[in-house]
């Protein structure tokens, strides 16, 4: 029955994994003008971007020091074109690892002693790591909830005891939702069989509402398989999106926020107003049990998963599946802005696919990565190649399609039986943390 299966060439899937880690580091370069310029409140950092601002000067950031982006003196697409070098940042490097791990190991799940190893051995501690901020401070590149889950694991501990909130914090911050998409793409259409793959590296980091949101993402890079460039539409995202909202629990303030912008889209409303009605609902008013403005973080949890999971879904709705449009809006939400569009630029990146992709800005890219400008000890001093990347995402999903038993592989192809919907992520009985 062609409507429950899924047939996927091989060499087409290789140019859209090439497309994903070409669509990621577009929109993640391009999120880094713009990330913590704006998080809402009073002054300069304050006062959000619109459409309009695209093009014109880019602002500080919160940690600026008074400077706009080196990358950038506008706010506008950061490129490295044919003989360029794509740099990791911390969107890419830890999906990095995990194809790294996935493919050394020649497994399709990772053990809590595989992940721990990984981590420690490709990634700094700030006692050991060559790279220094401007002001010469060690830079490991890891922040709040990758730090602590690092700085646990250098103790010894293995996750998924490394998100317990009893053992971190920040077991509600964005990490896990910018380290784990990829899980998605080694199961197209098979929502459950990425869940699985994911729930590991997911529960590394991330604990509530925090994995459901990371959830959210590896569903939708898994239904992304679907989609081709000829049927992608606003309304065909939508529908994706609604059912990858199925996993979120109803109780989850993850799910109210989807809702929430959802509505303001049919609505609608225009982005920027979206933006600004999340901004007063969740971080002023604290509505839906989102009470992170009551703790009093830096930034007011500019970090959090939850306001920038609300921001991705602002830019996954009104972009309608236009890569440029939906990256541009993403840019230009507000808060850690780099995130949402890294995650919504790699998705839309591989349902085009590499080629179509540089067809859609008529350039040339690079297509050499540098993992080695955030983590150290892998080979080739760290440069890669996105069709090496891909090649050995190719081997991570062959490894995946034949452990699926009506799944059928061969030379050129997978014909893969489709999952027959999402499965609700259950509540745990001690949510929400915050409050125990």
């Amino acid at each position: 029955d062609p409507a429950s299966t899924l047939t996927l060439d091989k060499r087409e899937y290789a140019n859209r994994l090439e497309g994903f880690w070409l669509g990621q580091s577009i929109a993640n370069w391009t999120g880094l003008v713009t990330e913590m310029d704006k998080i809402g409140g009073e002054g300069v950092h304050g006062e959000f971007y619109t459409r309009e601002s695209w093009g014109t000067a880019d602002q500080p950031s919160i940690w600026g020091q008074g400077v706009p982006s080196e990358l950038s003196a506008t706010i506008d697409w950061v490129f490295e074109d044919k003989n360029g070098l794509w740099g990791s940042d911390d969107d890419t490097d830890i999906e990095y690892l995990y194809l790294h791990l996935l493919d050394k190991y020649q497994t399709t799940l990772l053990t809590p002693e595989q992940i721990r190893t990984g981590w420690l051995t490709h990634i700094y501690s700030d006692e050991n790591t060559p790279f220094t901020k401007p002001d010469g401070e060690p830079e490991n590149y890891l922040w709040v909830s990758n730090q602590k889950a690092y700085d646990l694991m250098q103790e010894g501990m293995l996750p998924p005891d490394t998100s317990l909130p009893a053992n971190t914090p920040h077991y509600d911050m964005i990490d896990a939702q910018l380290t784990t998409e990829i899980f998605g793409l080694f199961a197209p259409g098979r929502p459950d069989v990425a869940l699985k793959m994911a729930q590991l590296p997911i529960l590394t980091t991330a604990r509530g509402d925090a994995k459901w949101a990371a959830e959210f993402y590896v569903v939708m890079y898994s239904l992304a398989a679907k989609l081709t460039p000829e049927t992608i539409n606003g309304e065909r995202i939508r529908e994706m999106a609604d059912e990858a909202r199925q996993r979120l629990p109803e109780a989850s303030y993850v799910a109210k926020m989807y809702d929430f912008v959802a509505t303001q889209y049919d609505q609608g409303v225009s982005w920027e107003a979206a933006r600004d009605a999340i901004y007063q609902r969740y971080q002023v008013e604290q509505q839906d049990g989102y009470d992170l403005t009551s703790r009093d973080l830096y930034c007011n949890g500019c970090f959090a998963s939850g306001i920038n999971f609300a921001a991705s879904i602002i830019s996954l709705l009104y972009g309608e599946g236009d890569y440029q449009d939906t990256v541009k809006i993403a840019v230009l939400t507000g808060w850690d802005s780099d995130n949402p569009a890294a995650t919504w630029g790699g998705m839309l990146g591989f349902i085009y696919g590499k080629d179509n992709l540089e067809a859609q800005f008529n350039r040339q890219f690079s297509e050499t990565f540098n993992i080695h400008r955030t983590r150290g000890g892998f080979e080739n001093n760290g440069l890669d190649s996105f069709s090496s990347m891909a090649a050995r995402g190719i081997r991570v999903t062959d490894r995946v399609m034949r452990t699926l038993p009506d799944a059928q592989v061969s030379e050129s192809q997978w014909l893969i039986p489709l999952s027959t919907k999402v499965e609700k992520a259950s509540i745990p009985e001690a949510y929400p943390y915050s409050q125990q």
